[in-house]
C-alpha cells in the first residue's frame, strides 16, 4: 500500500475550516437519511398537509447541495491524485 499526500490550494483549507463546512458535515445525515423520508411523507400525503410547497423545495435542496458540495471537493482531490500518478 502506497502513503500519497495531496496538496490542496489556500481555497480548500480556508473552507474545511471554515462554518461553512461544519454546515455540510451536519446536513450530510439529514441529505442521506430525513430528505428522502420526508419527501415520502409528502408524496403519500399524510404529514405536512400544509406545507408541502415549503417541505419538498427544502429537502431537494439539501440532497442537492450536499451531493455537489462533495463531488466539488472530490474533483479537487481526484485532480491533484491525477497529478502526482
Amino acid at each position: 500500500m502506497d502513503k500519497v499526500t495531496i496538496r490542496l490550494d489556500a481555497k480548500w483549507v480556508r473552507i474545511a475550516h471554515s462554518p461553512l463546512y461544519l454546515i455540510v458535515a451536519a446536513l450530510q445525515g439529514v441529505a442521506v437519511s430525513f430528505a428522502p423520508l420526508f419527501l415520502y411523507w409528502c408524496g403519500k400525503g399524510t404529514y405536512f398537509q400544509a406545507k408541502e410547497w415549503l417541505v419538498v423545495p427544502l429537502c431537494f435542496a439539501v440532497i442537492l447541495l450536499v451531493s455537489l458540495f462533495y463531488f466539488w471537493l472530490g474533483g479537487a482531490v481526484i485532480e491533484e491524485l491525477r497529478k502526482q500518478g
